[in-house]
């Protein structure tokens, strides 16, 4: 007797559909066929010791499961579920006549218990869009698939609760989550906040402006002027996430397993911040089965790179063309993926290895070329996709001590988001462009026009700074948001004074 239920596979962040089905026949031997990896073969094992710890058996026969389509790789131990049930079906042990209704994921251990499994939101949507009647999935995973609506998602702690099910002795009762209410009563909520900051002023300024335009930033300093804390405190003052940007911020995460137990949508912006010691697959994602990496992972979010030239050459180089194209492909010899990166980079760095070149009071022990040598570890053209250079100072002890209340991340944000508006209706006509710091060159000429006196002040810049060309385009878009935030529709000298002094590393002769 052949039997057929339904599984998933998930490959990127999206999912496909699995049909699984199994045989009964004369003979000996369980055979899984449909290119499982060792993972789904071992599934026999399980399956055989969870169906025992529910008074079945397997069959003393041929058993045939075949995992279909049978030219895709299937991989992981959540295929374990509906094997089970199939095997339960097709040797007449089981009388459940719905199990095709369904998509069927979880794995078993020995004792029948179910466990938890990877990537459910991306198979609660296909499923959703495929029309089955519902989902059935270890219960620790059931909010996060509830977040589909128009799904009955069944959570079940063991395989013999499954088994009552399909045989109708036990109801379940589906899993509803209002995502909306969810939505609103979690976002926006952070442990740090920009209130807690005393003075750096100018870095809150400059972080304000990177948050507004969706710039890249890097920030220059000692050890503990405050580098590590600022960047903790960007993702707090970033427009909150639409439901649209939680929803494709979960699946990376449903995908990569870091979805922790009984949680459902996430609803703050990621904020990633991998080791210096960090490979350039684990950064970009990869793998023999390809999951997404830290940047994948902070998508819609902050990856923040601490200690920028303590990071491998070659690590650094790989985050050049998807800082350009948001997103990241991953190719293999028998399918290619693709990962979603939209994200700001925020760079933190020593200005030299002992740490103290420019330092207010302390004398830097570096000797010639070493400052120079060790900024250069970090290439012109990663450089060159940085929009803002800030100076990190130390706080004095005055400011430290001061109790005068500082801007908290709200307020901040709330102008944020104003610039964000401004910047949303100037490129409503333009797909995939949805803040300033995406703009090509092509439209900066269009876009960050500025009169005779922005010209010569752009002039006199280049000249006595002697800023580089492709630090142009760059003053051009920060300069445009420094003008949303002051709600102008030109850019004014002023605007482009400021933009000028956020491109430290671009001046000759800044490392001596």
């Amino acid at each position: 007797m052949v039997s057929k239920t339904f599984g998933s596979a998930v490959h990127g962040v999206e999912a496909r559909t699995i049909t699984v089905e199994v045989n009964v026949t004369q003979g000996k031997n369980f055979n899984i066929s449909g290119l499982p990896d060792l993972a789904v073969k071992e599934s026999a094992h399980r399956v055989e010791s969870a169906l025992k710890s529910a008074n079945f058996q397997i069959p003393r026969n041929k058993v045939v499961v075949n995992l279909a389509p049978a030219d895709i790789r299937k991989e992981g131990s959540a295929y374990d579920l509906p094997i089970a049930l199939s095997l339960l079906q097709a040797s007449g042990q089981m009388a459940g006549l719905d199990l095709d209704q369904y998509v069927i994921m979880g794995e078993l251990a020995l004792d029948g218990a179910l466990r938890p499994i990877r990537g459910v939101l991306p198979i609660a949507i296909q499923s959703q869009k495929e029309g089955f009647r519902g989902i059935i999935l270890p219960k620790s995973n059931t909010r996060e698939a509830a977040i589909v609506s128009g799904l009955n998602v069944l959570g079940v702690d063991h395989l013999q609760e499954a088994i009552h099910f399909f045989e109708g002795r036990a109801p379940i009762e589906p899993v509803h989550m209002d995502v909306k209410e969810l939505f609103e009563k979690k976002s926006n909520h952070y442990e740090a906040d920009f209130k807690d900051v005393r003075g750096q002023e100018n870095i809150k300024r400059a972080l304000e402006i990177a948050a507004a335009g969706g710039h890249n930033v890097i920030m220059i300093g000692p050890p503990g002027a405050g580098k590590t804390m600022l960047a903790k405190r960007l993702p707090t003052i970033l427009p909150p996430l639409s439901l649209q940007e939680a929803l494709e911020t979960t699946k990376i995460h449903s995908v990569a397993g870091k979805i922790g137990k009984d949680a459902s949508l996430m609803t703050a912006r990621p904020f990633r911040s991998p080791h210096h010691t960090i490979s350039d697959v684990a950064l970009v994602g990869g793998g023999g089965n390809p999951q997404p990496g830290e940047i994948s992972l902070s998508h819609n979010g902050v990856l923040f790179l601490d200690e920028l030239p303590e990071f491998k050459r070659t690590v650094l180089e790989v985050m050049r063309q998807p800082m350009e194209e948001r997103r990241v492909t991953i190719s293999r010899a028998r399918v290619s993926i693709d990962f979603p990166a939209n994200f700001m980079l925020v760079a933190s760095m020593n200005p030299c290895p002992c740490g103290f070149y420019n330092h207010p009071e302390k004398e830097c022990v570096c000797g010639p070329g070493i400052v120079q040598r060790y900024l250069s570890r970090i290439s012109g053209p990663l450089l060159d996709r940085i929009d803002l250079h800030v100076e990190v100072v130390p706080v004095g002890f005055d400011e430290m001590t001061a109790r005068r209340t500082s801007e908290s991340s709200e307020e901040i944000r709330t102008r944020v988001v104003a610039a964000r508006q401004i910047q949303a209706e100037r490129f409503r006509d333009h797909d995939h462009i949805y803040c300033n710091a995406m703009m090509p060159s092509n439209m900066v000429k269009e876009i960050c026009e500025v009169g005779s006196a922005g010209i010569t002040l752009l002039r006199t810049a280049m000249e006595r700074l002697g800023l580089s060309a492709r630090a142009y385009d760059r003053i051009l878009k920060v300069s445009r948001t420094i003008a949303d935030l002051a709600s102008s529709t030109e850019i004014r000298t002023e605007h482009l004074a400021e933009a000028i002094q956020y491109r430290s590393l671009d001046r000759e002769g800044w490392a001596g």
